[in-house]
């Protein structure tokens, strides 16, 4: 069955990352090994039907292979390598109203789950794919051969996928997905807020008091999630930006560290090397040698994907 499904993902993916006629549906495929990317996760549940990738945020790191779905619930900047190919996976963007909708429909008066308690999982979590999840998701995917389908049956599967999953070891994070007032939902809130002002100075108060708690907590719940503190998380989307910048411009270095954020170059120039191992200039002329290489521009910069 996982044949199956790798054969209908790369006969539909056109692209490394294909966001496809299906809603919420993104394909990957890739065939050759590749260097490390910076990618940036959102909310989504990744399907991985043949090879495997292993991937970094901070202090904490996983691997998802062949036969696997992995749950991300919230936005998260990664290192992400692609450590098996052929690599293809099937890529489903978290709809957390469809979701709420789901479950009220299974436990309406609250009475056929209890309650989700505590401070709830939050970030990445991963789980075997059971037959019935294959099945679906092949279904799903296939819905690209046949078009006119895709209107009256893509939100019926999507449910169906979601439903499966419930009865998974992805079935917690994913009620607590739903969650407005949870300490999930409060980093997930603090996670969304620094990705739209991650140029602008921050400071921890600030980001407690957006994620409606206190500093400890904040620190304590976001560094469990996301493997860094929120300021190191800023950190790390400030530097994905200015490589992508570096790599699609003709810029400088100082100009793009003043862009993203920085008000010292030098302190630039020496977070960006311990991030990646060269100078901004260095680093920037490896990553346009490897896409000369490889013949494909898809990879190298900042991106989405699973």
């Amino acid at each position: 069955m996982l044949d199956e499904l790798a054969a209908a993902i790369a006969r539909h993916g056109s692209d490394m990352w294909s966001d496809t006629a299906v809603p919420r549906q993104r394909l990957v495929t890739l065939d050759e090994p590749g260097a490390p990317l910076d990618l940036l996760y959102e909310p989504m549940i990744c399907f991985v039907v043949q090879g495997s990738k292993s991937s970094v945020a901070g202090e904490r790191s996983w691997t998802a292979g062949r036969g696997q779905v992995f749950l991300n619930s919230l936005v998260l900047p990664v290192t992400a390598t692609f450590e098996e190919v052929p690599y293809r996976s099937a890529v489903l963007r978290l709809d957390g109203g469809r979701l709420a909708k789901l479950l009220l429909e299974l436990e309406p008066d609250g009475r056929d789950q209890p309650a989700p308690s505590g401070p709830g999982p939050v970030g990445p979590v991963t789980a075997p794919m059971t037959p019935e999840i294959v099945d679906v998701v092949t279904r799903w995917v296939r819905l690209l051969d046949t078009p006119q389908d895709i209107r009256p049956l893509a939100g019926r599967i999507e449910m169906e996928i979601l439903y499966r999953l419930l009865g998974t070891a992805l079935g917690p994070t994913l009620r607590h997905f739903t969650l407005d007032d949870s300490a999930a939902a409060r980093v997930r809130t603090a996670a969304r807020w620094i990705c739209v002002r991650f140029t602008e100075p921050l400071s921890i108060d600030e980001i407690a008091a957006t994620a409606h708690m206190s500093t400890a907590s904040l620190h304590r719940n976001f560094k469990a999630a996301t493997g860094m503190s929120p300021l190191t998380f800023q950190k790390h989307l400030r530097l994905q930006e200015a490589r992508r910048l570096l790599l699609a411009g003709d810029t400088t270095a100082a100009l793009v560290a003043e862009k993203v954020g920085y008000v010292s170059a030098t302190q630039f120039n020496r977070e960006y090397r311990r991030a990646y191992g060269l100078p901004p200039g260095q680093d920037t002329a490896r990553l346009r040698n490897r896409l000369a290489d490889a013949g494909r521009g898809a990879g190298a910069g900042a991106g989405a994907g699973a």
